[in-house]
């Protein structure tokens, strides 16, 4: 079955090709301000996918820069009208509309209290990028399944040019640009063994580690939303003080484990889950033989995540479909949520 949801996921590699073209210029040049300024830390502010976009974006600097990067309730500005003292600090707002309250509200305020304004929003001119004092848009296009997919990847898409520019990390440069083959060939990987897993499930834990975690996150999001079940996202290094509880004979528990420093942790975990008895699915690289699902390679680590999602993606929207169910019109949501 066919959806909106798949053909946008599919279409997230053309669409990051054309957003890495048409950001060079203005992201090189905000790289350089940011260099001169050398902000003391970032806030972020975002809901949803875009607040675990905004985890992508945090782990990688704070690695990159060793500078703290926090995410702000909305609700510290709209309810609790919090005194914001921010100055020599980044303010990273993230949405898809630019359009929520409670965001516009907060980067309003943000500014107020002294930090330097950013948006990365997919609807270019929006209100919440006319309260910034810069907005990068995505150009992910129109997006009209309400499963976030092909914005979500261009968000992390966009979190490491601007990482690579405002770094001089030229290694993440270049291999940005061979990312949208890469991306092609992760969306074109064989996950049906997951939906034949996953098919009569009603819970699930999403482990992933590092920059991965983001993932996990974003993961879990999606098999609520589109797949009805409940599942719960987790750091490989959590699972063991207190989540192991949940586990028991048969329970499913899927595993990024893409190439890197976590990956070691990562399998360790997968090979103790399944010493007791969960149904584990590990997404790997091909050389790893353990794995049920193979992950093609980003190019970068700093990318890998990337290729996790977009074969999680395609995946997911199969499952929903396999599970009768329309991952395009989730029960009780919308496209564009507006909170206070």
């Amino acid at each position: 079955m066919s959806s909106m949801m798949l053909s946008e996921a599919r279409n997230a590699p053309e669409r990051i090709a054309g957003q890495l073209t048409r950001n060079a210029e203005p992201l090189a040049e905000f790289g350089q301000w940011l260099r001169r300024r050398d902000p003391r830390g970032v806030v972020t502010v975002a809901r949803g996918s875009s607040d675990h976009a905004a985890s992508y974006f945090a782990y990688l600097c704070m690695q990159s820069r060793g500078i703290p990067v926090a995410s702000l309730p909305p609700s510290l500005t709209t309810l609790a009208r919090a005194p914001w003292k921010l100055d020599g600090q980044l303010a990273l707002a993230i949405s898809q509309s630019g359009q929520s309250p409670d965001l516009i509200e907060t980067q309003k305020a943000l500014a107020a209290g002294g930090a330097q304004t950013l948006a990365l929003v997919n609807t270019p001119r929006s209100p919440l990028g006319e309260a910034s004092d810069r907005e990068i848009p995505l150009y992910a296009g129109e997006e009209r399944s309400v499963a976030a997919t092909k914005s979500y990847l261009a968000t992390l898409s966009a979190c490491a040019q601007l990482l690579g520019h405002w770094n001089g990390d030229r290694e993440l440069l270049v291999a940005l640009e061979a990312l949208p083959e890469r991306l092609r060939v992760a969306a074109g990987q064989d996950w049906s063994s997951a939906i034949a897993a996953l098919r009569d499930a009603d819970r699930l834990m999403v482990v992933g580690r590092g920059a991965g975690l983001a993932v996990a996150q974003e993961a879990a999001l999606k098999f609520k939303e589109t797949c009805a079940i409940q599942a719960e996202p987790f750091s490989g290094a959590e699972v063991k003080h207190g989540p192991m509880a949940l586990i028991g004979p048969g329970y499913p528990v899927l595993v990024f484990a893409p190439p890197g420093p976590e990956q070691a942790g990562l399998l360790e975990l997968a090979e103790w889950l399944r010493s007791v008895g969960a149904r584990v699915l590990l997404a790997a690289d091909d050389g790893i033989a353990a794995r049920e699902l193979t992950l093609a390679d980003a190019g970068h680590a700093a990318l890998q995540s990337l290729s996790v999602i977009q074969s999680f993606y395609v995946m997911a929207a199969g499952l929903a479909a396999a599970r009768g169910g329309d991952p395009d019109q989730p029960r009780h949501l919308k496209k564009v949520t507006r909170t206070r």
